[in-house]
């Protein structure tokens, strides 16, 4: 941003507003929707994190029990800020009810898809304590290899001692699944040609996000576990507003507000993320 931004103020949202927000955020996300939620303290938080898994044995009577022994390690999950900035015309100022539809409209949609292309790997995480999928297994789903290539995900994450339980599909993915049919050239993955969804795939939830789609590495899909992926946010979405700011648009495009009786709004959220990056697939198709 060119500029400095004066008479920046917190917008007064509704509590309610404010939480739609971070819900919708969450909904239009793929990898929120999928992964656990815990809370996030501003400072970070150690995660511990089970590496060995403890061995029952059968024993006889008065014969000594067996002792378990896991090993136990930890993952710090940072907080990094995530933000995006929306202009808006004055107009939105006389009727609070279309702004407040906008923002919850816009805004979540903006920084579910950023914070989901991270997590891919399509976009470059923004520090060390945040895990991504760019370097998990790769399974190439292009036809006519779709199912046997599902299949090895789900072989490849039960040999890592996880279970799919979960896929964040893109949009092309579910092309790439819509056109899997079977020998009698049946459809493999939906009920009906008119539900045209591909709700589950060999018993595992899709959910959908254009940011899970990575067209540099080709990506348009991650399969796993994802009672091993955690994400955290501080304290939700917080909005903030200027009347009076010059926005770099990029491309030497500078918009002036006060100029162009515009108003912007700016939404961040810090949030983290940590995964057992061996207990997911990416799935690919050929470019």
């Amino acid at each position: 941003m060119s500029g400095t931004p004066t008479n920046r103020t917190n917008i007064s949202l509704p509590p309610e507003v404010a939480s739609e927000i971070l819900a919708k955020t969450q909904e239009a996300s793929a990898v929120m929707s999928l992964a656990r939620q815990i809370q996030l303290p501003g400072r970070g938080v150690s995660i511990p994190v089970i590496t060995g898994d403890p061995q029952a044995a059968w024993v006889g009577e008065t014969e000594a029990k067996p002792v378990a022994n896991p090993t136990l390690g930890t993952k710090v999950m940072e907080p990094y800020k995530l933000a995006v900035i929306v202009p808006f015309s004055n107009e939105f100022r006389r009727d609070a009810a279309a702004l407040y539809d906008e923002l919850v409209r816009r805004l979540p949609l903006a920084l579910a898809q950023k914070f989901d292309a991270t997590v891919v790997g399509a976009v470059q995480a923004p520090g060390s304590n945040f895990d991504t999928f760019a370097a998990a297994t790769a399974q190439n789903i292009t036809n006519p290899n779709t199912y046997s290539s599902l299949v090895a995900a789900d072989t490849d994450i039960a040999a890592h001692g996880g279970i799919m339980n979960g896929i964040a599909l893109s949009p092309q993915g579910k092309g790439v699944l819509l056109g899997a049919v079977d020998g009698d050239s049946r459809p493999l993955f939906i009920n009906s040609v008119a539900e045209g969804a591909v709700p589950m795939v060999l018993g595992a939830k899709t959910v959908l996000n254009k940011g899970i789609y990575d067209s540099t590495n080709h990506v348009v899909g991650i399969a796993g576990d994802w009672s091993q992926a955690m994400y955290g946010t501080v304290e939700g979405v917080v909005i903030d507003y200027s009347s009076d700011a010059t926005l770099d648009l990029g491309s030497g495009n500078v918009i002036n507000l006060f100029q162009q009786n515009m108003f912007a709004v700016r939404a961040e959220i810090e949030i983290g993320f940590r995964a057992d990056t061996s207990c997911f697939n990416r799935l690919t198709v050929t470019p």
